[in-house]
């Protein structure tokens, strides 16, 4: 034995290796390492753009840092890019989810001086419906039919009952005389429509944008709107309203409704009035406005004023109105949803 360790010691000294299993405990080679440079990592400003695109746009980083690289980190360029680029995805999506039923959504509800619209946006389920992207959609077509509104340039005198020309989805109302301004927009005359104040492009390439973000199918349903001229007063209610403070001025739900009604003098309630009116018309749904005259009971029922009040039923509509120095001249009324049913059915 003490003859093969001295051969052992004898070749380990001659050839300078080492025995078996001595590799395993050796220290491992020091890794080379590369220094970060400015091919490797972004720049700090480059950082900062990267960031601001992407807070303001909501696109992903991938998609935002590609969007910097192609227009030579120019961010209004970018933000433009990006934008094209979501569109084109947009209606590439839109056409494949054609068809598919959009039940849900939400109505929303703007109000500005003596001007007020109503729209109804939908979608596929009540999820995306609470997704503030979807959400901000219906704000923005909201603001569209409000321009669209506020830019028509004929002379307020007086207030014309709307006329339906069609049942409930409808293309316009017909005016009875010159003077008032009121209106309702189809899917197809609201999806033409500019997108508002400091938006590009129409409302239906904000649609193209909205499915190619959320993967549903939409539709921009319909929209009215009012415009009184002095003496007459608009009330609103919506009801399942879904707060969010991003959303400004505009009221989202499931129910909508307009009251329009004339008043001959100043009343401080009028605010709350509208809004009780509205609450029964939400409510109780009529399909006319009536007169006081009408004697409740049989078609009567679906008469507004002779309805039993929705807040108190021991009294008609009518009833409590009268004293309130205010008369009912007419209404509107969307339910999100409506009528898609009835086209299944059918």
């Amino acid at each position: 034995m003490w003859m093969l360790r001295s051969l052992r010691v004898f070749l380990v000294a001659r050839t300078g290796s080492h025995p078996a299993g001595s590799v395993l405990r050796q220290s491992p080679q020091p890794r080379h390492t590369f220094h970060a440079g400015p091919c490797l990592y972004a720049s700090a400003s480059s950082k900062e753009l990267l960031m601001k695109l992407r807070r303001k746009t909501g696109y992903s980083f991938v998609n935002c840092k590609k969007a910097l690289e192609t227009c030579g980190e120019d961010l209004k360029q970018a933000e433009t890019w990006l934008h094209k680029q979501a569109q084109k995805e947009g209606w590439s999506k839109a056409a494949k989810l054609q068809g598919r039923k959009t039940k849900e959504g939400l109505i929303g509800l703007l109000q500005e001086g003596n001007t007020t619209v109503l729209v109804e946006v939908n979608c596929e389920t009540d999820f995306v419906s609470r997704n503030l992207k979807f959400q901000q959609l219906v704000q923005q077509v909201a603001l569209g039919t409000m321009m669209h509104c506020q830019n028509l340039k004929d002379q307020l005198s007086t207030y014309s009952k709307m006329q339906w020309l069609m049942p409930v989805n409808l293309a316009l109302w017909e005016v009875e005389a010159s003077g008032s301004l009121e209106g309702f927009l189809n899917s197809s005359e609201l999806s033409r429509l500019p997108a508002g104040p400091d938006r590009e492009g129409s409302l239906k390439d904000h649609l193209a944008l909205a499915i190619g973000r959320l993967g549903e199918n939409m539709t921009l349903k319909r929209a009215a709107w009012v415009k009184v001229p002095s003496g007459f007063y608009v009330g609103s209610y919506v009801h399942g309203v879904m707060q969010s403070p991003s959303l400004h001025n505009v009221v989202l739900g499931k129910y909508g409704a307009l009251v329009i009604c004339e008043t001959s003098e100043q009343n401080a309630n009028l605010e709350d009035l509208g809004r009780r009116l509205g609450q029964h018309v939400v409510g109780m749904a009529p399909l006319s406005v009536g007169s006081l005259d009408d004697e409740p009971g049989g078609e009567a029922e679906t008469k507004m004023l002779s309805q039993p009040y929705l807040l108190d039923p021991s009294i008609t509509l009518g009833q409590y109105v009268q004293p309130q120095g205010v008369s009912v001249v007419d209404f509107v009324r969307f339910e999100c949803g409506e009528g898609e049913e009835a086209a299944e059915t059918e």
